[in-house]
């Protein structure tokens, strides 16, 4: 019975939306009309419940009509031919040469940092079971992009490379590994684009997956964290340490309510960016807290500082019988000392405002912010906002955190069949941050976007072939060459295009200078000319090459 209604509707619908004339025109021209024909016939079959197959015959009938008439009304014009609004999704853009060649240079200086720490490299697919990545994101799980049912998997885009990473070890049964990933993750969160925040966007990842002594581990990735921001030199940087248990034993000896942990944690979280009345009222008003609670968690969250904070700690009396909070404070202690042997005394400080909002972490946690930011930032692409000039520049010299990651000792066990733990420590590197800066930095420069090493040019008309053999050799030796993809270029537009491409070194050919067996090397910066002769060229530029 309900069958039959839907394919009763379906036709109705079909003879209303397509087929747009009065009934009395209907009746008048009926019987020159091959959909109305096809419409009568449904509506009379149609009340008919032996007959349904032939209703599905007549309505496909009918699609076929539909899409034949939206061919003569336009509707099946080439996609070319619409005018549509090109423009890249929300949350995302382009990236030209010059900006591909410079995130190059960034991934180059990460990835020889990574290595120096012997990690090693694997790849996860970009999307995930959706249940692998819900649950993990504390609030942020509303951020993940759900994908469409794929055959009867409910799957989900990666929200980042932490829990594929948790999912690779425990599905794998690997015990230690130390790995590095870099790889696109995807957000629907609110895209910032002059402070580096992208819907869509690359995170470059460092863990370490193992049973070791505490805070050895730990202490490396702050050293590998450091190490990165100094090589890409962004400015003066610090890194801010806190402790997960730490602060979970402070809302306890505040009076949090055990239930609402996490939720206070993720309020405590936007003191980087939210004045604290404002995260006092969230908590008050929006979690339900109490506004003498709300206070005491305030004074703590105030504090900062190194050895001595965690001296301060130790005594507190309402700190003291907290379990978690001993164990924190112990682990912060023996952080600060691996991290001073490491010699980064002067780039970290413990900052019990630091919470990082991600339910999965379960030590310590750290984030790197810039002390003094760069401005102006590179200016982003044209909106239809309407923000003030004031608040755009405030934008454009703000990117937030540069890195960030923490302790995780609980997240592999969820994917091991055995629910065996291996614990995990880790960092993430805000590549696309680090990039929105540098991009700003790099506005007065002119960025190579290729690697050629030497040009072969022609000083006069018929030497292409000469051209394309002496290029052939170059290759053949392993040298980064080119050559004017015209046969009789001028000898001026070659070498400006050199200057322009700042190719180091151009071979001019000649036909005096072939037949005694010798072309001219010329230095494109100093425009200084030698005579070298073919067979020992390439020779010539290695060693000139590696000077």
């Amino acid at each position: 019975m309900l069958l039959r209604q839907l394919r009763v509707g379906v036709a109705t619908l079909l003879k209303t939306a397509v087929h747009r004339r009065s009934s009395a025109a209907i009746t008048a021209q009926h019987s020159n009309c091959r959909f109305c024909f096809h419409s009568a016939k449904v509506a009379t079959i149609a009340t008919d419940d032996r007959q349904l197959a032939q209703i599905d015959e007549e309505v496909a009938k009918l699609l076929a009509l539909k899409a034949k008439l939206q061919g003569l009304d336009g509707g099946g014009a080439e996609p070319g031919n619409k005018n549509i609004t090109l423009k890249t999704p929300k949350g995302t853009r382009d990236y030209g040469p010059e900006s591909m060649a410079l995130r190059q240079r960034i991934f180059d200086k990460v990835i020889a940092v990574f290595k120096k720490h012997g990690a090693e490299t694997i790849d996860t697919p970009v999307f995930e079971l959706k249940e692998v990545l819900t649950g993990k994101y504390g609030e942020d799980s509303k951020l993940i992009y759900d994908l469409k049912d794929q055959g009867g998997e409910i799957l989900a885009l990666r929200y980042d490379l932490t829990v594929p990473f948790a999912r690779f070890v425990g599905m794998g049964n690997v015990f230690n590994i130390r790995r590095y990933h870099i790889a696109k993750v995807y957000r629907r969160d609110n895209p910032a684009m002059t402070k580096g925040r992208y819907r869509e966007f690359y995170q470059c990842d460092f863990d370490i997956a193992g049973t070791y002594d505490p805070m050895l581990p730990d202490a490396e990735c702050v050293k590998v964290v450091a190490e990165i921001l100094a090589e890409l030199d962004i400015g003066e940087f610090v890194v801010k340490l806190n402790h997960r248990k730490l602060l979970d034993g402070m809302f306890e000896a505040c009076g949090v309510p055990a239930d609402k942990f996490r939720t206070i944690c993720s309020s405590v979280d936007k003191l980087d960016k939210t004045p604290w009345d404002e995260v006092r009222k969230e908590m008050i008003d929006e979690k339900g807290l109490d506004g003498a609670i709300a206070d005491k968690i305030g004074e703590f969250v105030r504090l900062s500082g190194g050895v001595d904070l965690v001296d301060k700690l130790a005594a507190d009396e309402n700190l003291k019988n907290i379990k978690s909070a001993v164990e924190g404070i112990e682990d912060m202690r023996l952080l600060l000392q691996y991290c001073a042997v490491f010699g980064l005394q002067d780039q970290i400080i413990f900052d019990l405002s630091l919470a990082r909002g991600l339910d999965y972490y379960t030590g310590v946690i750290y984030e790197a912010v810039l002390k003094s930011e760069p401005a102006p930032a590179a200016p982003a692409p044209k909106t239809n906002g309407t923000k003030s000039k004031a608040k755009q520049q405030e934008e454009e010299v703000s990117v937030g955190s540069v890195a960030g990651g923490g302790r995780y000792d609980n997240l592999v066990g969820m994917f091991n069949p055995k629910r065996k733990q291996v614990p995990c420590v880790g960092v993430s590197i805000g590549v696309e941050r680090i990039f929105s800066i540098l991009e700003a930095k790099a506005q007065q420069e002119k960025i190579r976007t290729t690697e050629i090493q030497v040009y072969v040019a022609s000083a006069h008309k018929g030497l292409h072939l000469k051209r394309m053999e002496l290029l052939g050799k170059l290759w053949d030796a392993g040298f980064k060459a080119e050559h004017s993809y015209k046969q009789n270029p001028k000898l001026l537009a070659q070498l400006q295009y050199c200057e322009e491409n700042q190719i180091p070194y151009a071979i001019v050919l000649g036909d005096g200078e072939l037949a005694r067996g010798v072309v001219k090397l010329r230095e494109i910066t100093s425009r200084k000319e030698e005579e070298i002769a073919v067979d020992g060229l390439a020779e010539e530029l290695r060693k000139r090459l590696t000077v």
